[in-house]
């Protein structure tokens, strides 16, 4: 068929990368014998660059109306969307009609005006995309190939440089593309209009686990919903090892949460971030050390000690590169024969030998790397929206984003402690609001000795905190406790006292808080309260 092919150009975004990837592709469709058709600012734009170009307005009747509101929502545009080219080609051209063959379209910054402080449901409307949207969900449905990502620009140029293999299939995952970005802009505008009432997600899936949490939970999977944030889990590069499972993301989610609490309070109470280990199992640390950045092999060797029989077949955490001297520490330290097994190491850099160091047998040690997390600070705390499905549908919470202010009015010291008791208490206080409440915590001189997650009574959290530190060899006279919510008896302090413990920092909101206070007063363990209603850290409940 000797029919000369049509684009369809209409951006929003035409400075820098965005105009010149519209050049691009422009420029080479005209070399090709394409005709483009444009809305009018993107004619405007490139006609000035010297682009051949029909303005969308010649072709619909009447031209544009409504101050420019409407010009693409047009019978004759979408009829060109629609047309199939087989059955109805010869309609189209007896209505002197063009058959468009591909429609590239980026939308109205509607986030953008939803985030101005000063935006108001008519500036929100203003700024809402109505001719985009449209002209994408026509062109996917007439199965065209449809752009309204600015990274497929120069994929679609050199598809159509090659050929076009597998037409098919590429232009319908393009057509899958836009249907979701439409429902996610469409999605944006209800939530906001809506204060609330209605919500929910779109993402793209970017890794495939061979399973879920189980090995019958088939598919899994990772989504990204393209927030842009640096500490994304699409983010993080796997630079060798085999595709991280569902499990493994899992825990690098709750671990970033948890090196991102800690780093974000000691940069809000100190002014800086220090040297970060973790070490996690099952979504919680089992060992977590903090130090200066001359003290890197005392922070690895704290983290492993915290409890080297479930760091075993764990992942480690880190803010800092991962050497051959690190690679090492991690291999053998504190193991007493062969070598320590990991199942995944998370950093912002890797050294290549030292990933050979660590490799494992069936690449089963998965090696990812970040370099945000060597820049973590107060901006670092994941403030997105938390989701979580529940049977018939799902609940919504703001994130874990309260930091513990050691100089807050409202935190009650009795009596104030010194600078090194108050670093290990914000410690125990970020990895114990950032694990499975109910949670009691100890740690020591800046590290973690026990973690006593999960339990149903606040007691048993504390038993099995101390328990757990003595069963990795640890002292725990001297150590500080913390306590994710406040004690409804003094049986808590008690065990915490009988142990040693010289610090406890919990919350307050107890019927029985003064018996917790005189309780700790007689027994010379210091208190720090903060109020139930602010500094409560229950977490993954």
């Amino acid at each position: 068929m000797n029919r000369q092919k049509t684009a369809l150009l209409s951006v929003y975004r035409k400075k820098g990368p965005d105009g010149e990837s519209l050049l691009r592709l422009a420029r080479y469709l005209i070399s090709q014998g394409w005709a483009l058709l444009a809305s009018g600012g993107t004619a405007r734009f490139l006609a000035e660059a010297g682009v051949s170009v029909r303005d969308v307005a010649e072709l619909v009747g009447g031209g544009a109306i409504l101050g420019h509101k409407v010009v693409t929502l047009s019978r004759e545009l979408h009829a060109g969307l629609l047309a199939d080219l087989e059955t109805e080609l010869a309609e189209l051209e007896s209505l002197g009609l063009l058959y468009i063959d591909l429609v590239c379209v980026d939308l109205y910054p509607l986030q953008e005006a939803i985030r101005n402080p000063e935006a108001t449901p008519a500036s929100v409307r203003k700024d809402t995309d109505i001719g985009g949207p449209t002209m994408l969900r026509s062109g996917a449905k007439g199965q065209r190939i449809v752009i309204c990502d600015l990274a497929d620009r120069d994929r679609v140029l050199d598809w159509l440089e090659a050929g076009e293999p597998d037409r098919e299939a590429f232009i319908t995952e393009l057509v899958a593309k836009a249907e979701a970005t439409v429902a996610s802009y469409c999605l944006d505008s209800g939530r906001y209009h809506s204060q609330g009432r209605h919500d929910g997600m779109v993402g793209m899936r970017v890794c495939e686990c061979s399973y879920g949490e189980n090995g019958w939970q088939t598919p899994a999977g990772l989504y990204t919903t393209g927030t842009g944030d640096p500490l994304a889990l699409d983010q993080f590069t796997l630079v060798a090892g085999s595709a991280p499972s569902y499990n493994n993301l899992v825990d690098l989610e709750r671990l970033t949460q948890t090196g991102t609490h800690v780093a974000a309070a000691f940069d809000s109470n100190y002014g800086e971030v220090p040297l970060i280990a973790l070490g996690g199992k099952h979504g919680n640390c089992c060992g977590a050390a903090i130090g200066s950045r001359k003290e890197r092999t005392t922070v690895l060797q704290k983290m492993i000690n915290g409890d080297p029989r479930a760091i075993f077949g764990g992942l480690v955490w880190l803010n800092f590169l991962v050497d051959e001297a690190v690679a090492e520490l991690l291999l053998s330290y504190n193991v007493p024969t062969g070598r320590r097994i990991l199942d995944g190491i998370i950093a912002p850099w890797f050294e290549p030998a030292a990933v050979e160091m660590l490799r494992r047998k069936g690449d089963k040690c998965r090696f990812l790397a970040n370099p945000a997390l060597s820049c973590l600070g107060q901006n670092s705390l994941d403030r997105a929206p938390r989701f979580r499905y529940v049977r018939g549908g799902f609940l919504l919470q703001p994130n874990y984003t309260y930091l513990l202010d050691l100089n807050d009015p409202a935190l009650e010291k009795c009596p104030v402690l010194g600078t090194r008791e108050e670093r290990d208490l914000l410690l125990a206080w970020g990895i114990g609001s950032t694990s499975n409440s109910n949670t009691v915590t100890l740690v020591y001189k800046g590290s973690l000795v026990g973690n006593g997650v999960g339990q149903q009574d606040r007691v048993g959290g504390c038993q099995l905190a101390i328990a757990r530190a003595g069963s990795a060899g640890h002292e725990t006279r001297g150590c500080v406790a913390y306590s994710d919510s406040f004690f409804p008896f003094t049986d808590g302090p008690e065990e915490l006292a009988q142990a040693g413990i010289i610090a406890i920092l919990a919350s307050s909101g107890s019927v029985r808080d003064d018996a917790v206070r005189a309780f700790c007063r007689e027994h010379n363990v210091a208190l720090y309260l903060i109020p139930d209603a602010t500094g409560r850290g229950f977490y993954g409940h």
